[in-house]
């Protein structure tokens, strides 16, 4: 008999119980989804309400910071926005090197100005 409680029992244990609570639900969203279209009012009006929750989300952080972010000064976290704004409009609207620049542009600067 396995010992499910240590070593590599246990972790055999975890990752049949993680597939058997995982793929049931990731086929049965297969087999519904296949059929959807995407183009439907339903899912444009479901990609701009998150849009605008992303949106709200990043003004948010902008306007009214909390955490470490709270110790930079707006006018610097508006410039990292602009840059990352323009990396993200000059990179085929890559969402990630927009952030990855306006992050740049905060780690740099917070450098500089200690």
């Amino acid at each position: 008999m396995i010992d499910t409680t240590t070593g590599f029992g246990a972790f055999l244990f975890m990752l049949a119980l993680a597939v058997l609570v995982h793929e049931p639900w990731r086929w049965a969203g297969y087999l519904l989804g296949r059929k959807l279209n995407p183009d439907d009012e339903i899912f444009i009006w479901v990609k701009s309400v998150s849009t605008a929750l992303v949106a709200a989300l990043a003004a948010r952080l902008l306007l009214f910071p909390s955490g470490a972010l709270a110790g930079i000064p707006l006018w610097l976290r508006l410039c990292a926005f602009a840059f990352g704004l323009i990396v993200f409009f000059l990179t085929e609207r890559a969402a990630w090197k927009g952030v990855c620049a306006g992050a740049a542009v905060i780690a740099v600067a917070k450098l500089m100005l200690g």
